[in-house]
């Protein structure tokens, strides 16, 4: 069978690793890559440099990986489902819930693939986390919080931190705990004189009663980002930035420390930090999405999926000018 015919729209900080990986992956070949600004990275090699949409289409793809900003990816998206092209495209899936749902009905019309890049479930701690909650190693979850902090991110211009960096902790929580959020109350500041929000405080409750809590800014000198899922059993505690994966066990000793002992709720036990295969999640995403255009798997984040993820990053910013929960309708 001959390699799928990859394209690239969108040269910026993100498509230089996108063209890196299809360039490693077997399969497919980079045949065409796009961006109106050129190429700043050096990552064409011996491609020419197209300027559009319609060039990268022309050149015969099969698929297509969209790096663009957010607000062009409804019309490049579009361009693409109306010429037949299997697309990643880069999370969040579109500027509003209104564009995200012309692209799915796009995509879904067509009986195309269409997958959004919410990396983070493809990397090897939050992996190895939902195979074991799963595997009912938690017992019931009662709570997920997540914690992603650091520095404000060059590449971005044109979304707060609600639509660029709370949309990947959105989209992990409801996976990881296989239900949809229900409601969210938060809260949002602006401290950097840009037009966007930069610092979010959010709590949530998902449909199977877990409750969900949320702090995500890029006014942090640390860079952390965290997922801890608490349950009967314990907590597993996901540090996405070295792909370790720890679980604190509840305790089954007993304490002879009596002012201890008179605590009778849950207490600390054996912690064991496990070892766990660390692939790079980027490949690990190309990889789904090649093998979801083959046929031979479902495990991408779907269109509709991160249609899901955006209606609830936008409820989040209802809620923060409201000062109000807000509750999230079923798609």
């Amino acid at each position: 069978m001959a390699n799928l015919r990859v394209g690239l729209i969108g040269l910026g900080m993100m498509g230089r690793h996108h063209a890196r990986v299809v360039r490693e992956l077997d399969g497919v070949d980079l045949v065409a890559v796009a961006d109106s600004f050129g190429d700043p990275h050096g990552v064409a090699g011996q491609l020419d440099v197209l300027s559009s949409v319609e060039e990268l289409i022309a050149a015969g793809i099969d698929m297509a990986v969209v790096a663009v900003p957010t607000g062009l990816h409804e019309e490049v998206g579009l361009a693409l489902a109306d010429a037949g092209v299997h697309t990643l495209v880069e999370k969040p899936i579109a500027s509003s819930a209104e564009a995200g749902q012309r692209l799915v009905d796009a995509f879904e019309a067509k009986g195309l693939v269409g997958a959004v890049g919410h990396i983070e479930r493809f990397n090897p701690a939050l992996q190895s986390l939902r195979k074991r909650i799963e595997a009912g190693e938690l017992g019931e979850v009662y709570q997920i919080a997540t914690r992603r902090q650091g520095p404000f991110p060059a590449r971005i211009a044109d979304v707060g931190v609600v639509k660029d960096l709370g949309t990947h902790d959105i989209d992990l929580t409801a996976w990881l705990a296989q239900s949809r959020f229900e409601s969210i109350f938060a809260r949002t500041t602006t401290r950097s004189g840009r037009p966007h929000e930069d610092m979010v405080a959010a709590t949530g409750q998902l449909g199977n009663g877990v409750i969900t809590n949320h702090l995500v800014n890029w006014l942090s000198p640390m860079k952390e980002r965290l997922t801890i899922v608490t349950g009967e059993k314990g907590a597993f505690v996901a540090d996405t930035i070295t792909a370790d994966l720890t679980f604190f066990e509840n305790g089954t000793v007993a304490t002879e420390w009596e002012s201890m002992a008179a605590f009778r709720g849950v207490s600390e036990g054996n912690v064991t930090r496990l070892a766990i295969a660390k692939p790079e999640p980027l490949r690990t995403e190309h990889e789904a999405f090649r093998d979801a255009v083959l046929g031979l798997r479902s495990d991408v984040v779907t269109m509709r999926e991160g249609l899901d993820t955006l209606r609830v990053a936008e409820a989040v910013l209802e809620s923060a000018t409201n000062r109000q929960i807000v509750k999230i309708a079923a798609s």
